[in-house]
């Protein structure tokens, strides 16, 4: 290797866990070296860390991905960087291949909308490396990670929006004359005549005095930021208007004080068309940043939740604490209508809280002792204390922040094709700028350096980058935001893409559909018999029995009030039942069985029994004293939100299968009642997988819904994970999408909501590309020989401003999207 190439190509340090002999550094030197520009690899077995030397095409990530298929892994870490000064997609693109260029970066994703870089990097890359990167790109790179940085933001993007409101109003104040007394001279009749016979130099440096302050004075930030970039050779939306302006405005002081050197009669002014081309760009940013603010709504309404202040007792008094003062472990006070400040299990007290705002769910729920609570939901009636389990960044709705900004922050693959196209997309323009005024200038009527200057001008204005830029993330944005106000976290941003397109809705039983814990479904006394009295003595027997059937049992006696008096002599008979003797009386309960043996005839209930098998339940008996007493039957009850969810898909076209580990008489009659189209049966959880597999056969697009903790691998199988929200638990790895509410309502929300999202994006880009495509070879004349039609660099400036607040306006429509089902009560 030269001296020279080694200098072009530098280390590259990788550390690398999961090493544990000589030849594991040969499997890894012989994985890296296969990396096609790959120069060199030394591993090291004592530090864990390989040397590598790259040159093109190889990349780290290629790296990182050869070790990691080797069965090694690389020590990482991701963080994300606000990034401040970007107005197009063209600075999306720089930034970008700034960062990457950085030793130690993996990947790298700018968001526009967002104004936040997303970075995944090796152990050790310096945040100062990457940061100076941004800053030599010529933006301006602010870290996130201290707690204010939310406010900070919010903070700097009300003081760009009061400036951006300042700056349009001086520039609409001098350029309103100018413009006034121009369009006067052509459409009031009169007034042409009356500007012609005015001194007509002096007319001039009025236009120039009015022009030059709205060129320097509002117009400034155009050429901060515009220049430099033409000076790297890396031209952003900036430096067009900076170019087409300038020119115009450059254009009309030759002509204003040294005529002499124009070719005659091309010594014209367009000062009023260099003021308004600024002026309106400034309008289309106040409207965007407008636009824009709303696009966080979700966001800001989420971090709205949060209570400056809790009451917490401390040294046996309760003080008012700040919230990043209260810790886990504080008892924290809450009175009724206050926000609850942080996560914790209720001590003293009960009340209903409102936890719509977190979770969808409309009605609200009772807390008492023991009960988890959420902090940012709504403590409605009384007054109750509790135990801080976690504070902060811990906290399910901060969470809940956390995860919205990572989906949010996410390019989805369509944004691909846009960045590819807007790599280059500013030259291109600058480049047809040129060819069209040397077009007009070779080949044009006369005055010809007039008007290929005039359309040059407009093909440099109408050109919109920022339309394209935005079309993408500003409806993600809203997206994400509108599904966390209805319960639906996309964890992932490519989900809201991908779920789409599923064509098969697999849904676990226990937990999904049904409620999850057996619930004593139905109790038939017989003649003679009073219902409540033999489930009491029933309640008894059970009350020492830790089956799930003899909890349900006990719970339903609860539920209506019933006192549960003491058992004597109980005894478990396994296989058949149990027995005791309550107040005298011998109570058995069990199997069909259990009666025979006790010498009782079950037959009497044969037609229930009937029944109850039909619907997938087991029947169960009840004796008192040596008679038949009752049947009952404990099932695990379906979600009253389910039959509705199912009819959903359904509408949706879409095929609902069911997979559960339950017997298949069992799931064939929920799936019966439910219009399930396929069942999949005493499936162990290991074979959840398999089937998943199957089922996605020939291509077909299959989303999975499962609690999240027993599903996790079939979550990851499928090609979309949904995970239903388990309490505060919604930190599901293996999920793409989590449903808040615990209700599958949930699951058809999400796929409308993704279905109207892709549409919002594929509206944005047909306009941002149809827009450009059509209006640049108008500005640029082509209608002229066949129509005598040009376009004013005027009507191209609006036009471009309102380009960008019509992508923006199109995707705050999803705010206004419609779930497919309203939450109810799971």
């Amino acid at each position: 290797m030269t001296a020279t190439a080694t200098a072009a190509t530098p280390l590259q340090s990788f550390p690398i866990e999961g090493m544990t002999c000589a030849s594991c550094v040969r499997r890894v030197e012989k994985a890296i070296a296969a990396v096609p520009g790959v120069e060199s690899a030394a591993v090291n077995l004592a530090t864990e860390r390989a040397e590598v030397r790259l040159a093109e095409p190889a990349k780290a990530q290629d790296v990182v991905e050869a070790i990691r298929t080797a069965g090694y892994d690389v020590t990482g870490q991701a963080f994300d960087l606000g990034i401040e000064g970007m107005t197009c997609a063209s600075c999306v693109s720089r930034v970008e291949k700034a960062i990457r260029a950085v030793p130690g970066v993996l990947s790298a994703s700018v968001n526009l909308a967002t104004e936040r870089a997303t970075v995944s990097t090796l152990a050790g890359t310096p945040v100062a490396a990457i940061e100076a990167a941004v800053r030599e790109a010529g933006y301006a790179p602010h870290r996130l990670e201290d707690a204010g940085a939310a406010d900070a933001r919010e903070a700097a993007r009300d003081a760009e929006y009061r400036r951006l409101k300042r700056d349009f109003a001086i520039a609409a104040l001098f350029t309103l004359p100018l413009f006034v007394i121009e369009m006067s001279v052509h459409f009031v009749p009169g007034v042409g005549h009356w500007v012609h016979g005015m001194n007509r130099q002096a007319l001039y440096l009025v236009y120039f005095v009015l022009a030059t302050v709205v060129q320097f004075g509002p117009g400034l930030r155009f050429y901060a930021k515009g220049i430099p970039a033409l000076l790297r050779l890396s031209p952003d939306m900036n430096s067009l208007v900076v170019l087409g302006s300038t020119a115009a405005w450059g254009y009309s002081v030759v002509a204003t004080f040294l005529p002499g050197l124009m070719p005659e009669g091309t010594a014209n002014v367009y000062y009023e068309a260099s003021a308004v081309i600024v002026t309106l760009i400034l309008l289309g940013r106040l409207l965007e940043a407008k636009a824009k603010g709303r696009t966080s709504a979700a966001i800001a309404k989420l971090v709205g939740l949060q209570p400056k202040v809790a009451r917490v007792e401390r040294g046996g008094e309760t003080v008012e604490l700040p919230l990043d003062q209260v810790m886990a472990g504080d008892v924290v006070q809450v009175r009724p209508g206050e926000r609850l400040p942080v996560d914790g299990v209720v001590l003293r007290g009960s009340s209903f809280v409102d936890q719509s705002m977190i979770t969808g769910e409309p009605v609200p729920v009772s807390k008492g002792e023991g009960a988890e609570v959420v902090g940012g939901t709504i403590n409605k009636t009384g007054s109750f204390t509790y135990r801080a389990t976690k504070v902060g960044a811990d906290t399910l709705l901060a969470q809940i922040i956390r995860m919205v900004e990572q989906a949010q922050g996410a390019k989805l693959p369509i944004q691909a094709l846009v960045d590819r196209i807007t790599a280059w997309f500013v030259p291109a323009v600058m480049a047809a700028a040129a060819l069209t005024f040397l077009v007009w200038f070779a080949f044009g009527p006369e005055p010809a350096f007039t008007f290929g200057l005039v359309n040059a001008v407009a093909v440099l204005i109408i050109a919109c980058p920022c339309a394209m830029g935005l079309a993408t993330p500003t409806s993600i944005m809203v997206g994400t935001g509108r599904g966390a106000e209805l319960g639906v976290l996309f964890r992932k941003g490519e989900a809201l893409q991908s779920l789409r397109n599923v064509e098969v809705v697999a849904l676990d039983k226990t937990g999904t559909l049904t409620m999850g814990r057996p619930e004593l479904t139905d109790f038939e006394a017989a003649p003679g018999v009073d219902p409540d009295a033999a489930l009491r003595l029933l309640a008894a027997v059970e009350a020492d029995s830790e089956h799930p059937i003899a909890a349900a049992i006990v719970a339903a006696a609860k539920a209506k009030g019933l006192a549960i008096p003491a058992v004597t002599g109980f005894e478990a008979v396994p296989g058949f039942g149990a027995r005791g003797r309550v107040e005298g009386h011998e109570v058995a309960a069990g199997a069909d069985r259990f009666m025979v043996k006790l010498g009782l005839d079950p037959g009497i209930f044969a037609a229930t029994a009937e029944r109850l098998g039909r619907e997938g339940k087991t029947p169960l008996y009840a004796a008192i004293d040596q008679r038949l007493a009752a049947i009952i039957a404990v099932a695990d009850p379906v979600k009253p939100s389910t039959p509705a969810a199912i009819a959903a898909l359904h509408r949706m076209g879409l095929t609902v299968t069911m997979i559960t580990g339950d017997n298949r008489r069992t799931a064939e009659a929920i799936a019966a009642e439910l219009g399930i189209d396929e069942v999949v049966a005493e499936v162990l959880p290991e074979g959840k997988v398999e089937t998943i597999r199957r089922l996605k056969s020939g291509g077909r697009k299959l989303a999975f819904v499962g609690d999240g903790i027993n599903d996790a691998p079939a979550l990851a199988a499928a090609d979309i994970g949904i995970a239903i929200g388990t309490g505060t638990d919604i930190a599901i790895e293996s999920a793409d999408v989590v449903l808040m509410s615990g209700s599958l309502t949930g699951v058809p929300n999400a796929i409308g909501l993704s279905q109207a999202t892709i549409r919002n994006i594929r509206e944005n880009l047909f306009w941002a590309f149809a827009y450009n495509v059509l209006l640049i070879p108008v500005a640029a004349g082509v209608l002229y020989p066949v129509s005598g039609t040009l376009l004013s660099p005027m009507i191209a400036a609006g036009a471009m401003a309102l380009s960008s607040v019509f992508v923006v306006g199109n995707a705050l429509r999803l705010r206004r999207h419609k779930p497919a089902l309203e939450e109810k009560n799971a």
